[in-house]
């Protein structure tokens, strides 16, 4: 019977120690365009960050992370959009969510009228990163 228990206890550290991460992540960097600094920022934290705190409310996001970096030219960008999911499910119906987020929530939020275009261009994504840890 210790034996069977042994066993038991031994096959479950395995198990749970052998699980693998299964966040997905994508990853945006951002260029603010002709000194908009102020109209970008209030942009991303009006629109794309409100997005990801109801999403994270309704499950739909496991994080998320706004950053702003310095431009150079290894780094020509000035922000950095991050968001992850739990899963791959949850990944795969990002746009199927983030389409009903946007809905609920109406209009753009625009600083000075200036539409997204004037202020911002996206430099790179990276879609569906893998987290090894």
């Amino acid at each position: 019977m210790k034996l069977k228990f042994l066993f038991a206890t031994l096959l479950f550290c395995c198990l749970s120690f052998g699980q693998t991460n299964e966040k997905i992540t994508t990853i945006e960097t951002v260029e603010i365009l002709n000194g908009n600094t102020e109209e970008a920022i209030y942009y991303f934290q009006n629109n794309w960050k409100q997005l990801r705190i109801k999403a994270i409310e309704k499950g739909y996001i496991h994080s998320f992370q706004f950053l702003k970096t310095t431009y150079s030219d290894e780094t020509p960008f000035h922000i950095v959009l991050i968001t992850t999911y739990s899963d791959k499910a949850q990944y795969d119906k990002r746009e199927a969510h983030f389409s009903e987020l946007i809905k609920e929530k109406g209009a753009l939020k625009l600083l000075n009228e200036k539409e997204p275009s004037e202020f911002r261009k996206s430099v790179f994504s990276v879609e569906g990163a893998e987290h090894l840890e």
